[in-house]
C-alpha cells in the first residue's frame, strides 16, 4: 500500500490476479427485485483477461443487444485465507476498489450457468482507478454509485447486503485458498440495466463515515459497439428473448414489452404507493440520492388522513394591488385550477409559507371532491376549517387563518414547476402523504421506490413482532447475518404457505 492508503488496481498496474471470483447475489435490493434469496452465497469466476481499467471502452459485440452493468465492490486479497473465520476474514483484504461486472444477457442461455461467455468477454470487468486500503474502513459501510450518462442508477452500501463482505471471504475460503492478489467482486445492488453504444457508465465506492472519507474515484468505462459477427459454424451464438430482456432490463416495463395504458399505469403506481407509509418511501428516495423531496412544514386538517395522486400545481406571488386588480378577480388562477383539477391529482399550492391567509376554502373544497380531486396540499392557510374537515377532502396545510387569500396574495399561474414547503413539485409528481407529512416521488422511480419501501415495509414489520416478543434491537435493527438468514427463512415459508 502506498503512503496515501491507496494503490493501482491490477488492470491499472499490469499485473493480473490469479484468479476473478464473482458472487451471483447478496444485496436485499437486488434480491428484492428478482424476487429470490438465496439461503447460502453462490459464485462464478472471471478471467482474468476480463480485466480492464477506468477510461478504456467496453465492446457490445456485434448481434446482440442486452449488455448491462452491475456496479459492484470489488476485494483485493493481501493474504491467503484458506478456512478463514468470519471474524478474521477481513484481515485478508488488503484493498477495495470499484469494479463493473459487465455481462451479456444475449449469451447467458448458452453457458447453461457457466457465464463464461456472458460476462467473460475483453473488458468485462473493469477495475479502479484507485484502492482505498482496507484497514481504514468498516466493511458494513462502503458505499457503491453508478450513474449513467451522470444520471445514478444504483445507490447502496454493504449495510444493504444479506451476506457481509466477511462472511464471503470465510465462505470461499472453506472450498478454495485465496491468494494473494486474487479479486472478489461481491454483488451489485438493484439498478442494474441495459446500456448502449455510446453510453459512459461510472462507478465509485467510498466509506463517507471513514475518516478522510476514502474513495477509489470515479471508474469509467464507455460503451462502444462491435462490427465483428459470431460464427455459427464455430459454436453457439447471441440470441435473446423476452425472458431475458426482462431480465437484463429489470422489469418488463424498462424492457418495452408492457403495453400499458398511461391511466391503468397511472392507477397501479398510486395503488402501490397507498400501499406504503411516507417514512419508508422517505427512506427509498435518500438511497437513492433524493434528499429534498418532503414538503416541510405541512400536516392533514384531519389526524389520520392519507392521500395519494399526482400533482397538479398552482402558484401565488405575494399581492400587489395593482396586479391583483388585473389577475386577482374573476375567473382567476386559482378558480380555473379547481375547475380543471382530474379525478386522482392534487392540487399542489406554492404560497411561499405565508400564514397569513387563506388559499382555499369550503367552496372550493367542494368543487375539487366533485372533480374527483385526490387533495390539496398547500403551504399556507385554509379557511372554514370545520368544514374543510366536514366535507372530507383530504388537505394538508400549514395552518387555519380567517383572511381571505386577497390579503397576502394574488393567484399567479398553474400547471408549472413551483416550490412547496420547500420542495420543487413539477405537474405529474407523485404526492403522497399521512401523519409523518407529504413527499414528492419523480415519476421515473415511483415504481422502484413503492416496489423497495414495501419489501422494507414487510421486513420491519416481522423485525418489530421479533422486537415485541423480547428480543433485543442489537444485531436485530438493522439485522446481521444470523437475523438476515432467520428473515429469509421466514420469507421462504411465507412463500410456501402461499
Amino acid at each position: 500500500m502506498t503512503d496515501d492508503n491507496r494503490t493501482a488496481p491490477a488492470a491499472a498496474s499490469g499485473t493480473k490476479p490469479g484468479k476473478i471470483v464473482a458472487v451471483h447475489l447478496s444485496y436485499a435490493s437486488r434480491a428484492d427485485q428478482r424476487g429470490r434469496r438465496p439461503a447460502a452465497p453462490s459464485y462464478f469466476f472471471k478471467p482474468s483477461s476480463s480485466l480492464a481499467a477506468s477510461g478504456q471502452s467496453i465492446e457490445r459485440p456485434a448481434g446482440t443487444e442486452l449488455l448491462a452493468f452491475e456496479g459492484e465492490v470489488a476485494l483485493i486479497i493481501g493474504a491467503p485465507a484458506r478456512r478463514v473465520t468470519i471474524e478474521h476474514a477481513w484481515d485478508h483484504v488488503a484493498g477495495v476498489t470499484a469494479a463493473n461486472d459487465f455481462g451479456l444477457y444475449d449469451l447467458r442461455a448458452n453457458d447453461k450457468g457457466s457465464n463464461v461467455r456472458s460476462k467473460g468477454g475483453d473488458g468485462f470487468t473493469p477495475l479502479g482507478p484507485d484502492v482505498i486500503d482496507a484497514r481504514t474502513v468498516n466493511p458494513t459501510e462502503i458505499r457503491i454509485r453508478t450513474w449513467v450518462n451522470s444520471v445514478l442508477v444504483q445507490d447502496d452500501t454493504t449495510a444493504g447486503m444479506f451476506f457481509t463482505l466477511p462472511q464471503l471471504i470465510a465462505d470461499l475460503s472453506q472450498h478454495l485458498t485465496l491468494e494473494t492478489g486474487d479479486i472478489v467482486l461481491t454483488g451489485t445492488p438493484a439498478g442494474s440495466s441495459v446500456v448502449q453504444p455510446g453510453d459512459r457508465v461510472e462507478v465509485e465506492v467510498d466509506s463517507p463515515a471513514a475518516q478522510r472519507s476514502p474513495t477509489s474515484g470515479r471508474l469509467v468505462t464507455t460503451v462502444v459497439q462491435g462490427t465483428v459477427d459470431f460464427d455459427p459454424d464455430i459454436g453457439s451464438i447471441p440470441a435473446a428473448d423476452d425472458a431475458q430482456r426482462i431480465d437484463a432490463w429489470g422489469s418488463p416495463e424498462a424492457a418495452g414489452l408492457v403495453s400499458e395504458s398511461a391511466a391503468t399505469h397511472r392507477a397501479r403506481l398510486l395503488d402501490k404507493l397507498a400501499g406504503v407509509p411516507v417514512a419508508a418511501l422517505s427512506q427509498q428516495l435518500r438511497r437513492r440520492g433524493l434528499n429534498n423531496v418532503s414538503i416541510d412544514g405541512v400536516h392533514a386538517l384531519s389526524p389520520g388522513t392519507c392521500l395519494v395522486g399526482t400533482a397538479r400545481t398552482l402558484r401565488f406571488v405575494p399581492n400587489r394591488e395593482d396586479l391583483f386588480d388585473s389577475h386577482g378577480g374573476g375567473y382567476n388562477a386559482q378558480k380555473r385550477t379547481f375547475d380543471a383539477v382530474d379525478e386522482g391529482e392534487v392540487i399542489v399550492i406554492e404560497a411561499r409559507g405565508e400564514l397569513g391567509s387563506g388559499t382555499l376554502g369550503d367552496i372550493l373544497a367542494l368543487r375539487a371532491r366533485a372533480r374527483g380531486a385526490a387533495g390539496v396540499v398547500t403551504d399556507g392557510g385554509v379557511r372554514d376549517h370545520d368544514a374543510l374537515v366536514e366535507i372530507g377532502l383530504p388537505v394538508f396545510a400549514a395552518t387555519a387563518h380567517p383572511a381571505v387569500l386577497g390579503r397576502r396574495h394574488v393567484p399567479w399561474d398553474s400547471d408549472l414547476t413551483i416550490a412547496c414547503g420547500g420542495a420543487t413539485v413539477q405537474p405529474g409528481d407523485f404526492i403522497v402523504g399521512d401523519g409523518d407529512g407529504v413527499i414528492v416521488i419523480p415519476p421515473a422511480l415511483a415504481e422502484e421506490v413503492a416496489d423497495a419501501a414495501s419489501a422494507q415495509e414487510k421486513q420491519d414489520q416481522w423485525i418489530a413482532e421479533q422486537v415485541a416478543a423480547g428480543q433485543a434491537v442489537d444485531g436485530l435493527f438493522p439485522p446481521n447475518a444470523e437475523w438476515r438468514g432467520k428473515y429469509d427463512e421466514f420469507c421462504r415459508n411465507d412463500r410456501i404457505d402461499r
